[in-house]
């Protein structure tokens, strides 16, 4: 009985340290299979982290381009600032301006720089419209307007105001000098102010001065525009220019019309002659076919006639005569 005992004690013995040993070895198959894939993951993390590192070096790479380009384009604009501290070059830069925006625009045969008017006079630019001209004036006085935005108070300001004033009014009064309606201008002229803020700052921020300004320049028949309302002005004169080249096709196609008429009228009046002319000849052809056909019958008719003889004895007595 014992032996039985030690015998099943011995196999209960082996089968704890059998199934202790698969378990053993269960666990290191699934640790062996979680570590590949611990080890799978983890390299694609690196892989994925890689790339973002790639692809923000790659970024900072173009930002650092951009920052140069920046740089450089602020730089430029230092040494445009530079250029344009001399009047001289601001009002060429401001010519430059207007004639990239007529350009953009209006078609070349509506628009002429730097015309020359019969008194002398040499407008920047002059607008056609018809038989019409628009003069634009882009010399627009910057030395006075520096100051007031350069001025450290408000205080400073006012007498510079009222300098850049005096010195506006003048310059409207020389812009007058292209309404000249006799060389076929209209009765009025375009004061081209270069940027949106000087023309804010000039006309629209609401000083005294500023609508004195305004005011002036409507009562001299000259009206201050910026880039963005001169642009709405040009919008508005190609519509102007499309209606004329439209009335202008209309007056074409209505002469047309008229001479086209007129040709008809003279063919009507020759179809009519022409139809008197055959008329006339139908009349005559049938008059000439009854006057031949009269005469058919009547040769026709004596061709029928026979000669009667003539009485025998008036033949005798003519043998007997002789």
């Amino acid at each position: 009985m014992e032996i039985v005992i030690i015998i099943l004690l011995v196999i209960l013995l082996v089968v704890l340290v059998g199934f202790f040993i698969w378990d053993r070895l269960q666990a290191r198959q699934r640790w062996r299979e979680q570590s590949d894939t611990l080890s799978k993951t983890v390299g694609e993390r690196i892989a994925d982290t890689t790339k973002v590192f790639g692809e923000v070096k790659e970024r900072l790479g173009e930002l650092t381009q951009r920052t140069k380009e920046i740089q450089e384009v602020g730089k430029n604009i230092s040494s445009l600032q530079e250029i344009l501290r001399a009047p001289k070059f601001r009002g060429g830069f401001g010519e430059l301006l207007l004639e990239r925006l007529l350009a953009d625009i209006l078609p070349r045969d509506n628009y002429s720089l730097q015309y020359r008017f019969r008194n002398g006079e040499i407008v920047d630019a002059v607008i056609r419209i018809g038989e019409n001209l628009v003069p634009i004036d882009s010399k627009f006085p910057l030395e006075d307007f520096k100051r007031i935005i350069t001025a450290e108070s408000e205080e400073e300001q006012i007498p510079l105001r009222r300098q850049f004033t005096r010195t506006i009014k003048k310059h409207i009064d020389d812009v007058t000098k292209y309404i000249l309606p006799d060389e076929n201008t209209f009765d009025f002229a375009l004061m081209y102010i270069p940027a949106e803020n000087i023309y804010y700052e000039t006309i629209l921020r609401g000083y005294a001065e500023e609508s004195e300004i305004y005011t002036y320049s409507l009562q001299k028949r000259v009206i201050p525009v910026s880039p963005n309302s001169f642009y709405a002005y040009l919008q508005v004169i190609v519509l102007g220019l499309k209606g004329l080249h439209i009335e202008k096709t209309a007056r074409d196609i209505l002469g047309h019309l008229e001479r086209l008429q007129g040709e008809l009228t003279d063919f009507q009046d020759d179809y009519k002659i022409l139809g008197g002319h055959i008329y006339d000849a139908v009349t005559k052809y049938d008059k000439a076919s009854r006057k031949l056909d009269r005469l058919g019958d009547k040769l026709r008719l004596a061709s029928e006639t026979r000669i009667e003889e003539l009485p025998e004895g008036d033949t005798q007595t003519g043998n007997e005569n002789k």
